[in-house]
């Protein structure tokens, strides 16, 4: 079973356009394959596939603070230690903002009547859902809750565990922007890298930080130039880059309207106009993959 991560150094590059295409190829060429929407924090790769919903599961993590007002005596010490201003004084008596707290139980051990305690929170939400393509899995977090790292951990463990069960030869994984948790959650135990990257002077340095990311957890990582033509003194920079680092650009995918086209009707561009500009660059990118595979 082999695991391609597709990961971008910053958001709007088109990584999920391209990872929506790639399924679909996938498909067409017969290839089992289980995908998985890794942008938990905004997952969207579901607009583009038309899943249909199996089951949806809670994802708890994460404590906050609770107190209790009928033990509460009002002491004033929660307030005191709270190093991030979680604990609200309100008409002599105290409550607890559930988005500043970060649940380190600083009140729950000082407080002299035990009145705190610590409760699990339910931090968002993970599905399985039947797309076109195949079994996707994809979840949301809720707003400002922490661990996306680990729900993201969650959904590519079930995506590796139903493929496993089902013999499928791949998993396709739709991984987050940049270079944090999330992202090195989604790398992990992948078999290799596509890093998507766009021709402008920005799009070369999160290029840069998203490469230095997968070469220190040594995955093997592919470059594709997306939107490769509007820029193409980006593009030679890229290019020179990925020369000084022995590294493989897959296809230069060229600005292509259909793409945007594509996205209105939900379809992939490579299934909405298979024979556009854009369609014939992702599908040289499949075909390296999938000899790759």
């Amino acid at each position: 079973m082999k695991q391609i991560v597709i990961l971008s150094g910053k958001g709007g590059t088109g990584k999920t356009s391209i990872s929506a295409s790639l399924a679909h190829l996938a498909s067409v060429a017969g290839i089992s394959t289980v995908l998985v929407d890794a942008d938990v924090d905004a997952a969207n790769l579901e607009l583009l596939l038309s899943p249909k919903m199996r089951e949806k599961n809670e994802f708890v993590s994460g404590k906050v603070a609770i107190i209790d007002s009928e033990k509460c005596i009002a002491c004033g010490l929660c307030k005191k230690i709270c190093r991030f201003d979680a604990i609200i004084e309100d008409q002599n008596s105290y409550l607890v903002d559930p988005i500043g707290c970060e649940g380190c139980a600083a009140c729950y051990h000082q407080c002299p009547v035990s009145a705190i305690r610590m409760e699990t929170q339910l931090a968002g939400y993970w599905f399985l859902s039947n797309s076109r393509y195949g079994p996707l899995f994809h979840a949301s977090l809720h707003p400002a809750q922490e661990n996306s790292g680990k729900l993201v951990a969650l959904v590519k463990q079930k995506a590796q565990s139903l493929a496993h069960d089902g013999h499928s030869p791949l998993v396709l994984v739709d991984g987050p922007p940049g270079i944090g948790c999330p992202a090195i959650s989604a790398i992990t135990s992948a078999s290799f890298a596509l890093i998507i990257a766009e021709s402008t002077i920005s799009g070369v340095h999160d290029m840069d930080r998203a490469l230095q990311m997968v070469r220190h957890f040594q995955i093997p990582a592919y470059v594709c130039i997306n939107k490769a033509d509007i820029y193409p003194q980006g593009t030679e920079w890229i290019e020179e880059y990925c020369r000084q680092h022995e590294i493989t650009i897959l296809a230069h995918i060229p600005f292509d309207a259909n793409v945007t086209q594509a996205m209105l009707h939900g379809e992939p561009v490579t299934a909405y106009q298979p024979a556009c500009l854009a369609s014939q660059a992702i599908n040289i990118i499949w075909q390296n993959l999938e000899r790759m595979l």
